[in-house]
């Protein structure tokens, strides 16, 4: 490995040079096909005409200028994300971790505005995920991604997943918020448990409470609707997105009420990059594809298919796999041998997939996915588990 990189990462020893598509081809010339998507980021595969043209034309007009005035590109991109969820007002940083930084601020920062800076703490859940910044890894709380970095980040108070009676006990003067993933992404695609999100609802507006989903990998169209939160009829007060929202551009975004971003004036939050008319250009040709009729109710259906498919799989190699959840196209895998040695052998076989916590392993496909790529996948999986299980 190059030294002169941070070993922050574990990477494998492979390098791309070029994608279309569903595919990836390295230095060497080899062909993969892309279910890790780089962890749920390239929404609409590699290449894509419409991204890429949307990208270079607007390079060849204007980058970058500030949020000290307004940018055409991000208004428009905040009209739409409004007309088509439940907020009223928008903020555009540059990754996940930055949404749900600003996602933090609003919240201790509307109960500032009401009288009542004390109200400041935020509840989070077991085995979550919400970023690498120090405010983040505190709202974690996973020893793993804390050790080494001083004191934690004070303000944030952890809960098992579903356990309402540790919910409610450590409610207390000084909680201001409540922040979970619809699905856990980095800790195995797992699930809320059914009706725990509206519980969650209810017990936000009975304490005064505000309710922030962490969307970053579950949103844009991952899971079939552009919000995750939407197959639960439930209503947040601030959301937060990256990854997929522009198909691999850094882009962040943190989406709120009105009245939940009531304390966010003029001062209280900046991002020199954010909104800048290039990500925006790029986000807007996303939100382009997923918007188009039918692409919601195909991502849909290509995720039954893989969902349906996997499973088949698992039957006929109980021995390796567990379990298949998931929703949409945001599926993970439970193992029953080593996560890695599944990853590492679909490398071998030419598929890319992604690992995560509970020893599972991610199917994050491009959502344009088709039937022929899925069954390729599938295929390739077969040989894994039939390798892996002698």
């Amino acid at each position: 490995m190059n030294p002169a990189v941070m070993p922050t990462y574990a990477r494998a020893d492979v390098m791309f040079e070029r994608g279309e598509g569903a595919h990836l081809y390295d230095t060497e010339g080899r062909k993969y096909l892309d279910f890790a998507t780089g962890i749920a980021t390239a929404s609409l595969g590699h290449a894509h005409p419409h991204l890429v043209e949307a990208i270079q034309r607007q390079a060849g007009i204007l980058i970058h200028t500030s949020n000290l005035f307004r940018i055409k590109e991000q208004e428009r991109l905040a009209e739409r994300l409004v007309a088509n969820s439940f907020a009223d007002t928008v903020f555009f940083g540059n990754s996940g971790a930055e949404a749900n930084e600003c996602a933090i601020k609003t919240a201790r920062r509307y109960h500032y505005a009401n009288g009542e800076p004390e109200r400041y703490r935020i509840i989070t859940f077991e085995n979550c995920f919400h970023g690498r910044t120090l405010a983040t890894i505190a709202a974690t709380g996973q020893a793993k991604v804390l050790e080494g970095f001083g004191p934690k980040v004070e303000g944030f108070d952890q809960v098992p997943l579903g356990d309402l009676a540790a919910l409610q006990a450590a409610i207390g003067p000084e909680t201001a918020a409540i922040m979970v993933e619809p699905w856990q992404g980095e800790g195995g695609i797992v699930p809320l448990p059914d009706g725990f999100m509206m519980e969650l609802r209810r017990i936000c507006d009975d304490n005064g409470l505000l309710l922030i989903l962490d969307e970053v990998q579950s949103g844009m169209g991952r899971t079939g609707r552009l919000l995750a939160h939407e197959w639960e009829g439930v209503t947040p007060d601030i959301v937060s997105l990256g990854k997929g929202i522009a198909g691999g551009f850094p882009v962040g975004a943190c989406l709120a009420t009105e009245e939940a971003a009531k304390g966010m004036v003029a001062g209280t939050h900046g991002s020199t990059y954010g909104g800048n008319p290039l990500g925006m250009a790029a986000a807007n040709a996303v939100m382009d594809v997923v918007q188009e009729p039918g692409t919601l109710e195909r991502i849909e259906q290509m995720g039954e298919r893989l969902m349906g498919r996997l499973d088949e799989v698992r039957q006929r190699n109980d021995s390796v796999i567990e379990e298949v959840r998931g929703k949409g196209l945001l599926i993970g895998m439970k193992c029953k041998v080593p996560n890695m040695d599944v990853v590492n052998a679909m490398r071998a076989q030419g598929v890319l997939v992604v690992p995560a916590g509970d020893n599972v392993v991610r199917f994050l496909p491009p959502l344009t996915i088709g039937e022929a790529e899925i069954d390729e996948a599938v295929a390739a999986l077969e040989e894994v588990c039939r390798d892996l299980g002698q």
